[in-house]
């Protein structure tokens, strides 16, 4: 397979930094995102590439681009993985506790899309990952009133990008995921243990990155094992 160029958001722990592993075994090269770039810079592969970036400070994306222009001149596949992460009674929520969640899920897939698409040809794929929690019919949790609707709305969103650009490409789908053991997850709900470890949702996630656009544009997979 052809080497490609993935940008990688979210990548310091968890799936993000499960992703980078994989795409740079492959050979492929990787954009690695993360406001702690520190975990991505001790794996010293030649392919990957990472500076501290974060999803709600305007002038990082400027860095993304000229990133781009200056290396690679294109994007093959971006993988909006970064998210925040807010557990507490809709009752004892602020605007500022909704503001905080929506910065980065859903106002930060937004602005990284939206400068990563000039470099993006017919055939990219852009992947966002959801959560089974905004998806409708699904078990809901008190408490992610927050969370679980910003998660809705990226999954709308990808719809909406995906009839926008359906002439001129890239394609866009999102992976709504049900539980898996990440640090986020354990942050969570402590001693919850999920039926999928966070090397084998990467791994899906990275093949479904690399091929998923053949199949699908504008759809959202529900990568669960458990029931509802």
């Amino acid at each position: 397979m052809k080497s490609k160029n993935i940008i990688i958001t979210g990548t310091s722990r968890g799936i993000g930094f499960e992703l980078i592993h994989i795409f740079a075994n492959q050979g492929h090269n990787v954009l690695a995102l993360s406001r702690n770039e520190r975990p991505v810079n001790n794996l010293h592969f030649d392919n990957i590439t990472s500076f501290s970036f974060d999803l709600n400070k305007p002038g990082d994306y400027i860095k993304v681009s000229n990133f781009i222009q200056d290396e690679w001149k294109h994007v093959d596949i971006l993988i909006n993985n970064a998210g925040a992460f807010l557990s507490k009674p809709f009752s004892e929520t602020t605007i500022t506790d909704f503001e905080l969640i929506y910065r980065t899920n859903v106002f930060g897939v937004s602005e990284m899309t939206r400068t990563v698409i000039p470099f993006m040809k017919k055939e990219s794929h852009v992947v966002t990952i959801s959560s089974m929690g905004g998806v409708q019919g699904s078990m809901k949790f008190p408490g992610l009133s927050a969370y679980s609707s910003s998660k809705a709305a990226v999954i709308t969103l990808t719809e909406l990008l995906a009839e926008e650009y359906k002439e001129s490409g890239p394609s866009f789908n999102v992976l709504a995921l049900g539980a898996v053991q990440t640090e986020m997850l354990e942050e969570a709900f402590p001693g919850y243990q999920a039926p999928i470890s966070a090397q084998d949702m990467a791994q899906y996630i990275a093949d479904f990155s690399l091929t998923g656009n053949v199949f699908y544009n504008g759809k959202l997979l529900q990568v669960s094992s458990s029931t509802p």
